[in-house]
């Protein structure tokens, strides 16, 4: 073969290789194609998150105010991190998905900055001030707002990003890890909130002295940006609870009759979700203002066989703990006056999440007042029964009735009577479950003359055994204290919003975001010590290693040429 035709064959291959990439490549453009090659899928979104994106039909626009090139290491990381999450949603979203980091202190006009930490402050955007040593031993402090805005339909959000588990420091790396985690549900959370036209609606039940409308203001509030939340009785009236996608039934102190017990139970046989926080005893604490001592009786719903029939039985009693808040008493002081005492109060339990579940995963410390115990039970096999809060080591349990008496918060408790272990407080129960009126001879007043369910279709229920945890205190002048405020030591417990507000958003979730938090990303951190010792080396090598490499090829490729041609 001549020249001429070997140089017209290698052409002709040059061109067909060519067209050949251009055509794979253009093929490929309309294939979506990704390899998530970690054993976590930290590069993967959820089946969830894609069907809410896919489903858009407006554009969307979130700014970060996560920016700057002075961001300590962990934000750095974490802002790394939702910019290949963003990059994720963009590949499933329907319509335009923009974003922009802004670094809310790179103005530096003082006025200005401190305006737009307003501005970011009243949407809700927590700020964080950190501070991060460097290798050379200063201390560097910066605010920080790990948060972002969401912008769709012309409506706005803002979103904390940041995680505030007590166990941890809030700029710590497992702190910023669990945040990560949870920035995939934060994100869609939002999106689903401003995407809905018409809100649905929950209901707190009414008309067996359960808590006031102004005493679970707080929280209603906070449930308000998800639903519609109604206020209720019953009034034996079947199928009036069938429209409401959850009822919650907030610290009755009343009996129920048959009539309504029915239907509550058919509500739940046709599938509605419940959220019980019942008592086990009634205690008057407005008699313990006027006097040290009061007698805590069995509290007598008329509920007993109904939660059995469930699966659950609350206990007719007060348990303690050893791990608990403090209680303030007035007590006169060497000087003559008057001044208040905190004192440990093993009737007012604190509780400490164990990250177990959708429900109660990073949960802040949560605080009981009162509360008795539950005891899950025998009953229908289609029920699954998961504990999702109980008591510390040095607990104990006393049946009604129970004496209380402030006086004894001066001494230390006995040890040798609090050696009862994780008490349950509160339990979830999801399946089928039996109706309390199977096989059951029933009144046509009760029944109304309605067919009797005898099994629920697939529904779940949350009994927490302590109504206190949905209580917003009252003050003297009518205003309302956040819920979980400590009248005491001034300090908000805000776990008991945030697990509330996760277990309605639970028992609601038909589109399953709340299986999002559940998400784990491992945490490889560096070792920091073997970094200092080992600092050197690796700077070397790292900049001698690419050299010798280029030395090494240009080496080969010289002997292989000389021996080619040589030849």
């Amino acid at each position: 073969m001549s020249k001429k035709n070997i140089k017209k064959q290698n052409i002709t291959q040059f061109i067909l290789i060519f067209i050949s990439i251009i055509l794979i490549n253009y093929i490929v453009s309309f294939i979506l194609l990704r390899v998530d090659m970690t054993s976590e899928k930290r590069y993967s979104i959820s089946k969830q998150s894609i069907e809410l994106f896919s489903n858009l039909d407006d554009d969307i626009y979130i700014k970060i105010y996560l920016d700057g090139d002075d961001l300590p290491i962990g934000f750095k990381r974490m802002r790394r991190e939702l910019s290949d999450l963003l990059e994720e949603f963009k590949v499933y979203a329907k319509t335009d998905l923009s974003y922009r980091f802004i670094n809310p202190s790179e103005n530096p006009d003082k006025k200005i900055r401190f305006a737009l930490y307003k501005e970011l402050f009243e949407k809700g955007l927590i700020p964080i001030e950190t501070h991060e040593t460097t290798d050379e031993g200063k201390t560097m402090q910066k605010m920080v707002f790990p948060g972002v805005v969401v912008v769709y339909k012309g409506k706005e959000m803002g979103v904390n990003l940041l995680k505030t588990d007590p166990r941890y420091a809030p700029d710590s790396e497992e702190n910023i890890n669990n945040s990560v985690q949870s920035m995939e549900y934060e994100l869609t959370n939002a999106i689903r909130k401003l995407s809905k036209d018409k809100k649905p609606e929950i209901a707190f039940l009414e008309g067996h002295g359960e808590y006031s409308e102004m005493q679970v203001l707080d929280i209603s509030n906070a449930l308000s940006e998800y639903y519609e939340v109604k206020r209720g009785a019953i009034g034996g009236m079947y199928g009036v609870l069938d429209n409401f996608k959850a009822v919650i039934i907030a610290g009755p102190i009343y009996k129920f009759n048959e009539q309504d017990k029915f239907v509550l139970d058919q509500y739940l046989m046709k599938g509605g979700k419940i959220l019980w926080l019942i008592d086990g005893a009634y205690i008057n604490q407005d008699s313990l203002r006027y006097s040290p001592l009061t007698v805590a009786m069995p509290l007598d719903l008329n509920l007993e066989d109904q939660l059995f029939r469930y699966g659950v039985r609350i206990n007719p009693g007060l348990l303690q703990d050893g791990q608990c808040a403090k209680i303030g008493m007035a007590r006169k002081a060497p000087d003559g006056q008057t001044r208040i005492n905190l004192y440990p109060w093993t009737f007012y339990p604190v509780v400490l999440s164990d990250n177990s579940n959708e429900i109660n995963k990073y949960v802040e410390v949560i605080r009981f007042e009162y509360p008795t115990s539950l005891d899950t039970v025998a009953s229908s096999p289609k029920v699954k029964k998961t504990v999702l809060l109980h008591s510390s080591a040095k607990s104990k349990f006393d049946y009604a009735p129970v004496e209380v008496n402030l006086m004894s918060a001066m001494e230390p408790p006995e040890e040798a009577s609090f050696t009862q272990d994780s008490l349950f407080l509160a339990v979830l129960l999801e399946g089928k479950f039996e109706s309390n009126f199977k096989n059951r001879l029933l009144n046509r007043n009760i029944t109304q003359g309605h067919k009797v369910l005898e099994e629920s279709k697939e529904t779940k229920m949350i009994v927490i055994s302590g109504s206190s945890i949905i209580k917003n205190d009252i003050s003297a002048k009518g205003e309302m204290y956040p819920l979980g405020f400590d009248i005491n030591t001034k300090k908000t417990f805000k776990g008991n919003k945030q697990l509330i507000m996760n277990a309605v958003n639970y028992l609601c979730d038909d589109e399953g975001l709340m299986a999002i938090r559940l998400r784990e990303i491992k945490l490889r951190l560096l070792d920091k010590n073997k970094i200092l010792a080992q600092k050197t080396l690796w700077q070397t090598l790292n900049l001698i290693a690419p050299i010798l490499v280029v030395l090494i090829f240009g080496l080969v490729a010289t002997y292989i040429r000389r021996k080619k041609y040589t030849k």
